[in-house]
């Protein structure tokens, strides 16, 4: 595979691994908001939401993102999985943080920071799922 071909694939590969993660945002939301008109406070619809979105991005990203990586350890893979989800969420919310608290007048404006602690948390939750989770060799997605 030459060098275009590799940046192609990568980038396809990011752009599938974003694609899932603005379905499992959607996820998110929808039971958050559910829960919140039947009057379950937010921290605990978090404690619900979250872990259902957790679910299933791995399931989408293990069956779609990275379906050419060798299947390990399906309790050890979500396990990992989990675990660097909620690295990025602290990566997110402090981005988000330190965003506003570099720049004030954004607290008016939460949608910019929130953007850069998407981001962020993107970038990392990509490269620990490329390196750390569904690690190995790619096989042939024609096969």
């Amino acid at each position: 595979m030459d060098a275009r071909q590799r940046f192609v694939a990568l980038r396809n590969r990011v752009l599938a691994f974003g694609l899932v993660g603005g379905i499992g945002f959607g996820i998110e939301a929808v039971i958050l908001q559910g829960l919140s008109l039947i009057g379950v406070q937010p921290i605990l619809g978090r404690a619900v939401s979250f872990p259902v979105a957790v679910t299933a991005t791995w399931l989408l990203n293990k069956h779609f993102t990275f379906r050419d990586r060798p299947v390990t350890d399906r309790r050890a893979q979500y396990l990992l999985y989990l675990g660097g989800q909620l690295g990025g969420a602290a990566i997110n919310i402090c981005a988000f943080i330190l965003t506003i608290r570099r720049w004030p007048a954004l607290a008016s404006q939460p949608v910019v920071p929130l953007m850069v602690g998407s981001a962020l948390g993107l970038l990392f939750n990509y490269a620990w799922a490329n390196a750390m989770v569904f690690k190995g060799t790619a096989r042939s997605l024609a096969g």
